[in-house]
């Protein structure tokens, strides 16, 4: 590990970006042209002693699972990423169609969008960024570890996965996510974290292994979606994908008619997840 090295790439990377750039407000009388280092650690989701002792060169060495917070904090893209894991003292992430490293594009896009849930997914549904507003809708989703980090899995595993969906439109989801699934299989192979996830749904799910016989292959996400949330009820969203070129990212963009009664619901879902947010802070 380069701790010097490693404080003045944090350091540089910090200073280069505005708030905008991350979906920050810039607000009145910033001491600093970047971000500081408080808005970078909240981004990352670490303590700002932790940040700030790394930017000052006394830091312990990072874990893998914390560049990768930093990576996205930062909005690296994927060679600055590499060189932030090889001067923190790791072997660089394998670069394959199954990266979890947030694409550049869709980032841009997501740090723009405040006032629509909006979220980035894997290929193997493990959601990689959301906004607050999505956050609301679908419950912070970070807090998941291990192959609970995939919805797919917690989709055939835990009941309550199923509850932001009507009961009649649960089985259409169901097949979607095999079949998302399956795209991610035939990218990564038997040997990769797609096989390893089917491997384990196979003995826990018996719906989820009748589904997988029917070899259904397609990126599928629904133009039209009914959502339930325990605070305001159904909501109808017309939902968006943007998906990279090599299919192993999408962003979902989640979208109400304006002037209807699920708009009236997202603007109320806003507050209460500013709400939610400010008590939690």
């Amino acid at each position: 590990m380069d701790r010097e090295q490693l404080a003045d790439f944090l350091r540089h990377r910090r200073e280069n970006l505005r708030p905008e750039d991350v979906g920050l407000r810039p607000g009145a009388r910033r001491r600093v042209a970047g971000l500081r280092r408080t808005e970078v650690a909240e981004l990352a989701g670490m303590s700002a002693d932790y940040y700030i002792r790394l930017e000052q060169g006394r830091g312990p060495q990072p874990s893998e699972q914390m560049l990768a917070a930093l990576a996205r904090a930062l909005r690296l893209s994927t060679d600055e990423r590499d060189h932030l894991y090889l001067i923190s003292g790791h072997n660089a992430p394998k670069r394959t169609p199954l990266d979890t490293h947030v694409a550049p594009a869709l980032q841009r896009v997501l740090d723009r969008l405040d006032d629509t849930p909006a979220l980035v997914l894997s290929s193997l549904g493990e959601t990689l960024m959301q906004n607050r507003l999505a956050a609301a809708l679908f419950g912070d989703h970070s807090r998941f570890t291990g192959l609970a980090r995939s919805g797919i899995y917690r989709w055939f595993t835990d009941a309550s996965e199923r509850a932001v969906y009507p009961v009649a439109d649960q089985p259409r989801q169901g097949r979607a996510h095999v079949a998302n699934l399956r795209v991610a299989y035939g990218l990564g192979g038997p040997s990769s974290r797609a096989g390893r996830l089917v491997r384990a749904l196979l003995k826990e799910s018996a719906e989820f292994a009748e589904l997988w016989e029917r070899h259904e292959v397609a990126r599928r996400f629904e133009d039209h979606k009914i959502l339930i949330h325990p605070e305001v009820g159904e909501i109808k969203v017309d939902c968006q994908a943007l998906i990279t070129e090599d299919q192993s990212q999408a962003l979902l963009i989640l979208t109400a008619a304006p002037r209807t009664e699920a708009a009236d619901k997202l603007a109320l879902l806003r507050v209460l997840g500013q709400e939610q947010f400010a008590s939690s802070g």
